[in-house]
């Protein structure tokens, strides 16, 4: 009886080895965890070393860019969200400094894009999925050409960057008794200065 409790024990000792010697709370840990997948993104544009690039999928725009070897000196990314995540087939255009200048002089023009830019400014190109998208609404009035403000309406007014609804009501409250003889006069209307005028000159006509 004794020989067979000693053989017990033996034998309850050296399954106990087993067990701890192949049971690893921590590798079983690390079997459970998400497989990281790879993600092909291609970047182009001002990128020192523009091209088809394997990166893990929760990393982000700059990271990217980072593996392109980062910016060249006439990059400009304002408009770029370099904290969005990477995902599979994803196309990213890093525009320079000049290309931006020249989106943003031929967008204000249009009274829809002007009000767009307030916000956020739209991408120059629809495919680039690095771009902010705009959030403005598609109940937007679309004026194309400058605002007439001896005869603008309200929301025609109202495209126009930094002139909301009050400064709006202004302006068609001083039209009532005034004329603008020239866009100079808009400074005549209370609560717009100097700062407002030069954002919009371009924009306004009184004819």
């Amino acid at each position: 009886m004794k020989n067979k409790l000693k053989i017990i024990l033996v034998l309850f000792t050296i399954l106990v080895i087993v067990i701890s010697i192949y049971y690893n709370p921590k590798e079983v840990k690390a079997d459970d965890e998400v497989i990281t997948h790879n993600c092909f993104v291609d970047i182009k544009g001002a990128i020192n070393n523009p091209g088809v690039y394997e990166i893990e999928c929760n990393k982000r725009v700059i990271d990217v860019i980072n593996l392109a070897g980062g910016l060249t000196d006439n990059a400009d990314t304002t408009i770029l969200n370099l904290s969005k995540k990477v995902k599979d087939e994803m196309y990213i255009i890093i525009y320079t400094n000049d290309q931006i200048k020249e989106y943003k002089e031929k967008s204000l023009p249009s009274k829809e894009i002007i009000k767009k830019v307030e916000e956020k400014i739209i991408c120059p190109d629809n495919s680039n999925d690095a771009c902010e998208k705009s959030n403005a609404s598609k109940e937007e009035v679309k004026v194309t050409g400058k605002v007439n403000i001896n005869t603008a309406t309200k929301e025609e007014l109202m495209t126009l960057i930094g002139i909301g609804e009050s400064k709006a009501d202004k302006i068609i409250e001083y039209r009532k008794s005034n004329i603008f003889n020239s866009i100079e006069d808009i400074k005549n209307v209370s609560g717009i200065g100097e700062s407002i005028y030069t954002k919009i000159k371009d924009n306004i006509t009184t004819e």
